[in-house]
C-alpha cells in the first residue's frame, strides 16, 4: 500500500490537545492532515489558531448547507484561513454547489453526502424514501456535474461513488480494529476503507483518545 492520506478530526476546543495531536502525528509513514470541525472553529481561539497554522494540510469541516448566496458568502468569509479543503452539503443543491465552487479558488471543495451517523431507519424518520446507497449515488452524480474536487461518503458507499465520481473520495466512519462505533452507523477499519478505494480517511476518536499509542496501532494495521 502506498503512503496513506489520513485527516485527523480535531474535535475539541482545547488548544493544548490540538497541539499534542499535531506533535505526535509528525511521522514519515503516513501523510496526516488536520480536520477542524465546528466545535474548534467556533471556539474562542480556534479560528485564530488555524489562521496561524503553517505547512500543514488543513480541512475546514464547516459542512455548509444553505441558500446559494449564503454558501458563497460563508466561503468568502473564511478565505483568510487559506484552507486546503472545505465541506459543503450536496443537499444544498446544484446552484449552491456551482456557485460555491466558483468562489472557492485554491481551496478544494468537498461535497458531503449522507452523514455516517445515519442509516436507512434514520433517513425514513426525516422523510427520505430512498435507501442510503441510492441517495449517495444520486448525490455523487450531482457532485460530479458541479465539478467538486472531492466527496465525503461512508466506506460502504465508496465502490458505488467511484462509478460516477472520479476525483478524491474522503471517508469518515473509520475505526481501528476492536474500537467502539460510538455514534456512527456505517463504519469500517482503515485497511478495509483503503481497499474499497478511498483516497483519504478521516479518523477522530479512534486515534485521538490516545494519539501516540493509536497511531502506532494504525501503522501496524495498514502494513
Amino acid at each position: 500500500m502506498k503512503k496513506p492520506n489520513i485527516f485527523i478530526a480535531c474535535d475539541t476546543t482545547s488548544l493544548k490537545k490540538i497541539k499534542l495531536i499535531i506533535k505526535h502525528s509528525q511521522i514519515k509513514e503516513i501523510n496526516f492532515g488536520y480536520k477542524f470541525g465546528l466545535e474548534f472553529l467556533n471556539s474562542k481561539d480556534g479560528r485564530k489558531f488555524v489562521s496561524r497554522l503553517k505547512n500543514k494540510i488543513t480541512f475546514g469541516d464547516y459542512k455548509i448547507a444553505d441558500i446559494p448566496n449564503t454558501c458563497v458568502s460563508a466561503i468568502r468569509a473564511v478565505k483568510d484561513l487559506k484552507l486546503n479543503y472545505i465541506t459543503i452539503h450536496i443537499s444544498s443543491g446544484m446552484k449552491a454547489l456551482k456557485d460555491a465552487k466558483r468562489v472557492s479558488g485554491k481551496t478544494k471543495l468537498i461535497g458531503v453526502t449522507i452523514l455516517t451517523s445515519l442509516d436507512n431507519k434514520s433517513l425514513k424518520e426525516i422523510g427520505f424514501d430512498k435507501d442510503v446507497k441510492k441517495l449517495v449515488l444520486k448525490q455523487a452524480r450531482l457532485a460530479a456535474k458541479a465539478k467538486l474536487d472531492a466527496i465525503v461518503c461512508s466506506p460502504h458507499e465508496i465502490k458505488i461513488v467511484k462509478k460516477v465520481f472520479k476525483k478524491e473520495i474522503i471517508t469518515p466512519g473509520i475505526r481501528l480494529i476492536g474500537h467502539s462505533k460510538g455514534d456512527q452507523k456505517r463504519v469500517m477499519t482503515p485497511r478495509q476503507a483503503f481497499q474499497n478505494g478511498a483516497t483519504a480517511l478521516v479518523m477522530g476518536r479512534s486515534l485521538t483518545s490516545n494519539i501516540k499509542k493509536n497511531i502506532q496501532i494504525l501503522i501496524k494495521e495498514l502494513k
